[in-house]
């Protein structure tokens, strides 16, 4: 068609006008088309592209992106590019820290660099999409998605996921740099039952509306391009053929005028669910319940124009979806500029993205122990033993989601030791292992005198990357291989050990702590993981991150999570072991374990530094405040220490009473605050009496009048509290 009778080509024309003039324009078979996505993985698409029969490429390498657009967009009919996504999900060449180890640093800032330096660095190879940011809320470390996620809390991860969606996007998805973000999974699937990938989720409304759903509805709010459908069922509906939580409430309720993809097959994995008879029904279902496009597997392209011709589908469904993709194609400037620009290569890599990797890894690292060892005295050390099958491992470090970075990019915990400690010092490197899931323990003698001899032991342990991630989770969340017998052998020389783990999800670390005098936790931080590390371990940062989930003393307390709600008979503190009574006679009948703490070895929001702060004078504006106005709360924050550092100051709440159960504490707000040693300072909140809102289950809001409690303090378990009363405007 001569470029003079396509009018969605002129920039003059309002988007609408664009959108509505190329739909015009489309047949069924280009319109179903656009509804397709396929995976690059080599098979010849030209006749297929020529023909308008791929909206999506994903994982196409940009050889062919280069070669294929051009057979889209000069030898189709209609000449409309294909968009091509690909997982970007914390960094591209330069890895981030895992978005779980992102949400430790509870800054949005770092989320939101780390996503705009993943976009410069994916669109110069001309990627134009990326499936993140994973905004599941994550209550189980059992699952091996865990790692993707920003945590367990819904004000944690719904500010991290907006940050990140920001930084994908710009201020301008069509700029030079941007990419379209994919807000996933929609939703519910970090509820997948016994932590197992895939598996089902049942979770009523107001559960899934409070919890669940306020990340995306978040994201919504800031502007995503795009969602993905999550591969679970929800409440017996696939998430894939979910009209409620696509159709009704993404797309009607919240307004969403961008496209959802289904995840890899997940269209057609409802067959296996028992929700679709054959490919056929799974796409009827797909279509009718609102997912736009889908992905990989092909029951749209077989079935759909039939479905269509037999009534099963509605033809406003089909245009509907194609009006979004249309719209979002044109939002992200493909019909402007369908080939990337040439790439430079000093985008990936270069100094400032290293330097943001690091200070994000800096930030993400949690001190969850420290009885005086650290910061280390560089200046003091004579010989260092540094041990473990993680202190040189690029590999692993990078994490569990990286399809573009390579080992030897990472910059490793012994490397940046060599650079940062004075000449004369002598460094001992031995594995002890020879990775982190091996048994054989022949290298653990090696190791212990490599410790023997040393005046500080730097013990680096963990998870190999592949034990996190899709479709990898752990039944046990202990130190696998024979970490542990390197770990008691290396304490059981009396020195005192620093101990470093990497992983992607919360270890059970009560066999672990008695072993070591300091631990830090540094998730999978990334390509720049070793120079931040060693930055803490010297002392030349002061740690500031915060646990984004909770930490399990055991697996059989699974799932935790701090804003639980409570019992008729809750859980004792003091109350552990046999109860006293009888059934006849219920003394201590409670909500505990028989055989162990109902408490988490680390509460949510828990982390240490190199100093100490102490909050004082918790305060209230006002203790009676109306429905139409707002709480203001404030503490004195203290650094009672000597190190400059940075706390991470949190808000908390608790409905007392109403007229659905509420949770025990739920984080409302947070501040980063930086203090110099012996320095104070007011923190102050202002929290609108709406964000003490809730919805029930038949979907509606509430604000209720009623007493509140509220805590300012480091943790979740912070106290003391204050109350207030909350009164009808």
């Amino acid at each position: 068609m001569p470029s003079s009778q396509r009018p969605w080509l002129d920039r003059n024309l309002s988007l609408n006008e664009r959108i509505e003039s190329l739909l015009a324009a489309m047949t069924l078979a280009e319109k179903i088309g656009q509804m397709c996505q396929v995976n690059g993985d080599g098979t010849p698409r030209d006749e297929a592209v020529k023909a308008g029969r791929i909206g999506s490429f994903l994982n196409l390498p940009r050889q062919e992106i280069t070669r294929l657009q051009k057979i889209a967009v000069e030898e189709s009919r209609l000449g409309i590019p294909f968009i091509v996504g690909r997982d970007v999900i914390h960094g591209h060449r330069t890895v981030f820290p895992i978005p779980l180890g992102q949400a430790a640093s509870f800054n949005p800032e770092v989320a939101r660099l780390g996503a705009e330096i993943a976009a410069r660095e994916a669109s110069a190879e001309g990627v134009h999409w990326t499936f993140a940011p994973m905004v599941d809320i994550s209550r189980d470390a059992r699952w091996g998605r865990i790692a993707e996620s920003l945590g367990e809390d819904p004000i944690l991860a719904s500010r991290l996921g907006v940050a990140m969606v920001k930084g994908f996007q710009g201020n301008d998805p069509s700029a030079p740099g941007s990419i379209a973000a994919c807000v996933k999974h929609y939703v519910g699937y970090g509820a997948a039952e016994g932590g197992r990938d895939y598996n089902t989720t049942l979770i009523p409304e107001s559960e899934l509306r409070n919890v669940y759903l306020e990340p995306f509805r978040a994201c919504s709010e800031a502007g995503a391009l795009t969602f993905m459908s999550a591969f679970n069922d929800l409440n017996g509906v696939p998430t894939s053929g979910n009209a409620h939580t696509i159709r009704n409430i993404l797309k009607t309720e919240w307004g969403f005028d961008g496209f959802v993809v289904s995840d890899w097959m997940s269209v057609t994995e409802m067959i296996n669910h028992g929700y679709a008879r054959d490919e056929a029904e799974a796409a009827e279902r797909g279509i009718a319940a609102g997912v736009d496009m889908e992905m990989v597997s092909e029951s749209y392209l077989k079935h759909a124009a039939d479905l269509l011709a037999s009534g099963k589908l509605r033809q406003e469904w089909i245009d509907d979806a194609v009006r979004r993709i249309l719209r979002v194609k044109f939002i992200v400037g493909l019909f402007d500029q369908p080939s990337p620009a040439a790439a430079s290569s000093a985008i990936s890599l270069s100094e400032p993205h290293l330097r943001a990797a690091r200070q994000a890894a800096v930030e993400s690292c949690v001190l969850l122990k420290n009885e005086g060892v650290l910061p280390l005295n560089a200046s003091a050390l004579r010989r260092v033993a540094v041990i473990g099958p993680l202190a040189d491992n690029g590999a692993d470090q990078r994490g569990c989601w990286v399809m573009d970075a390579l080992p030897e990019d990472s910059r490793t915990p012994l490397a940046a030791l060599r650079e940062a400690l004075p000449a004369g010092v002598t460094i001992d490197a031995v594995s002890g292992v020879a990775s982190c899931r091996a048994t054989d323990t022949a290298g653990i003698a090696a190791a212990v005198s490599a410790a023997q001899a040393a005046d500080a032991v730097l013990l680096f342990l963990g998870e190999d990357a592949i034990l996190s991630g899709e479709a990898h989770s752990r039944a046990f969340l202990n130190l696998p291989g024979a970490q542990q017998q390197l770990l008691e052998a290396i304490a059981a020389t009396g020195k005192p050990v620093v101990l470093v783990i990497m992983a992607g999800r919360p270890l059970v670390l009560a066999p672990v702590l008695p072993h070591a005098s300091a631990v830090l936790y540094a998730w999978h931080p990334g390509t720049m993981g070793g120079p931040a590390i060693v930055d803490l371990l010297l002392g030349h940062a002061a740690p500031s991150g915060k646990l984004p989930v909770s930490f399990p003393a055991m697996e059989g307390q699974i799932p935790l999570y701090y804003n639980k709600r409570n019992t008729g008979r809750p859980p004792s503190d003091e109350s552990r072991g046999l109860p006293q009574g009888t059934p006849l006679d219920p003394v201590g009948f409670c909500s505990n374990y028989l055989d162990g703490d109902h408490l988490p070895l680390f509460p949510f929001g828990f982390g240490l530094t190199y100093t100490r702060f102490a909050y004082k004078n918790l305060t209230l504006a006002a203790r009676d405040v109306s429905t139409s106005g707002a709480v203001e709360a404030s503490v004195e924050l203290h650094n009672t220490g000597s190190v400059t550092a940075t706390e991470i100051v949190q808000l908390y709440i608790r409905d007392v009473s109403a007229s659905l159960t509420r949770p025990v504490r739920e984080l409302k707000d947070f501040q980063r605050v930086t203090l110099a040693g012996g320095e104070s300072q007011r923190v102050t909140f202002q929290l609108p009496a709406s964000a003490l809102s809730f919805y029930d289950n038949q979907g509606k809001r509430h604000l209720e009048p009623g007493e509140f409690h509220l805590w300012i303090g480091g943790d979740s378990r912070c106290e003391p509290k204050v109350t207030f009363t909350l009164s009808v405007s």
